[in-house]
């Protein structure tokens, strides 16, 4: 019998209600649980492939539309993560109080819809807008994902389940690499004239629709899963929310700018809530006008200014409505620390993800269907097999410390960092590629057991809003700054003299230096996680909530 076969305690399951078909207590880790495993795993692997393909079409996008490093980090980055993480909350709080299958579905079809129309862009502006629209159809995938999953596997294979989830990141961008250097290569090669290309579609144009248009059938693929209890797998009945969206679009109106305050006011807060607002939005502002004085690309640390300034909106509102979940994300010690650390670990494994192929491209000089292809199956194998390794580990070493998952996180940070170094510093080019496959295989080993952490410390009607929380740190910390600082850092040095190819490498060597916050922030979750498990019930109790 497998891990994931292992059998469970009989649960007690709620009565049926329109919104869910019933799931019995015994298929918890049972066979129709992994199929829907599977299915949302290939959700995933479009998620990512719609999201990295931009990576291996970087060099053609920035000569066709004249942008440079900073600006193309910028659209693979901040643009998307911060309507992905703004929209992440409210999209995390109807996925705990909506059918969470149908969610994904939606979401899946609304950003594969703007993929393809990321192939009709005829200009920076364009192709920035429907970015966006990507971002706010991913954030509906993760969080609904994670709380499904966590119904559908006990705790004792939970791990194991998100860390297999969690694979569709690895195999999604190394299929988005490897299709979108075989499209680019094929299309430039039968149009070098794009005038006489079908619909005169250049060839990053096209790989666009290519990758696109087949989530559309897919999303009617995922409508037809059955939606699991809430709370079924800790025996935790969590009853069906009789308004969703109107839970859903509060949260959206306590962080847009403007309805914030209204939201506030309605809650409670009073003057001094508007005016503890207002003194932040203002130290936002501040720093943002400090970081473009500094640096430059204004519309970078406007959009990021936004972005966070509309989180702390929203955090601050959930202290008002629903102090339980409010008290249980921003004081758990344990929760803070991975909010932190991974995050930062994250901008890493963002950056390198998303410089790889233009890395390849400029210091060793091969082609894209090369890198595309070297690349692309080093992070669909290599990350595949780590993230689900990772997770088998963490669950059989959980059984005996509460700290596991985190020791498994934190050792896959330290062991691959000398890896990345030799990928960036090797002049042999086999030697970097066999050392980025080993980078891509230890580097995203914390996926699954960090993820799973998070929603252990949760209780079962707030793990997606807590997930969305989590995604939202990642979000602002690791693709919002990742590529784009990396990218900000290459065009600082092709100033002072530097190729284009030493430009970048310091870039990527320079963000890799983070990882510092990122080991000292894991190895103290690991000294306070066992209390934050014990003391979860009492501590939801204290905060008001009735369990």
């Amino acid at each position: 019998m497998s891990d994931l076969e292992e059998p469970s305690a009989p649960l007690s399951t709620p009565k049926d209600s329109s919104q869910a078909a019933p799931v019995p207590a015994a298929n918890v880790g049972g066979r129709y649980a992994k199929y829907v495993l599977f299915v949302l795993v290939i959700v995933y692997i479009f998620n990512f492939i719609d999201r990295q393909i931009l990576s291996i079409l970087a060099e053609d996008i920035k000569a066709d539309l004249g942008i440079n490093d900073a600006e193309i980090g910028f659209l693979y980055g901040t643009v998307f993560a911060v309507f992905y993480a703004i929209f992440g909350i409210p999209l995390g709080k109807l996925a705990d109080v909506w059918v969470r299958k149908k969610l994904i579905a939606v979401g899946l079809g609304f950003w594969s819809m703007m993929t393809a129309l990321s192939g009709t862009a005829r200009s920076f502006a364009s192709l920035a807008a429907f970015r966006v629209g990507v971002g706010v159809g991913e954030a509906s995938a993760t969080p609904a994902a994670y709380s499904m999953l966590s119904d559908y596997f006990p705790p004792a294979l939970r791990t194991t389940a998100l860390s297999v989830y969690s694979s569709g990141v690895y195999i999604g961008s190394g299929i988005g690499i490897f299709l979108g250097g075989m499209i680019l290569d094929y299309w430039n090669g039968s149009y070098p004239d794009h005038l006489t290309a079908p619909f005169q579609l250049k060839g990053w144009q096209a790989a666009f629709f290519a990758v696109g248009l087949p989530g559309l059938l897919m999303a009617l693929w995922v409508a037809t899963l059955k939606e699991p209890r809430r709370g079924l797998s800790d025996g935790i009945e969590t009853p069906e929310h009789p308004h969703p969206f109107r839970e859903a679009f509060k949260e959206l109106f306590a962080l847009l700018p403007g309805t914030n305050f209204i939201v506030l006011i309605g809650l409670g807060g009073g003057a001094k809530s508007i005016i503890v607002n207002l003194f932040a939005g203002l130290v936002i502002f501040v720093l943002s006008y400090t970081l473009t004085n500094m640096l430059g690309n204004p519309v970078q640390w406007v959009a990021l200014g936004i972005g966070i300034y509309c989180a702390f909106s929203w955090a601050q509102a959930l202290a008002l409505k629903d102090t339980a979940v409010f008290t249980m994300i921003f004081k758990t010690p344990t929760l803070l620390l991975l909010g932190i650390g991974v995050p930062c670990f994250a901008f890493i494994t963002y950056g390198i993800g998303f410089w790889g192929p233009s890395f390849f491209l400029r210091m060793h000089e091969v082609g894209a269907a090369e890198a595309g292809k070297v690349l692309g199956l080093s992070a669909a194998i290599g990350g595949w097999f780590g993230v689900t390794a990772a997770g088998v580990i963490a669950d059989r070493a959980y059984r005996k410390s509460p700290s596991a998952k985190v020791w498994v996180a934190l050792l896959s940070m330290i062991g691959s960092l000398p890896f990345i170094y030799v990928t960036l510093t090797s002049s042999n080019l086999t030697t970097a590629y066999i050392c980025n496959f080993i980078f891509s295989m230890l580097s995203p080993m914390w996926i699954g057991p960090i993820a799973s952490t998070v929603n252990d410390l949760m209780l079962p009607r707030m793990r997606a809003m807590a997930s969305a929380f989590y995604l939202l740190m990642i979000t602002f910390i690791g693709l919002a700054l990742g590529p784009f600082m990396i990218g900000q850092i290459s065009d600082i040095y092709a100033k002072s003299g530097s190729t284009s190819a030493q430009s970048l490498q310091m870039g990527m060597l320079l963000g890799c230096c983070i990882s510092v916050i990122s080991i000292v922030l894991l190895f103290a979750a690991t000294k306070t996680i066992k209390k934050d498990l014990d003391t979860r019930l009492t501590r939801a109790r204290q905060a008001g909530e009735e369990v």
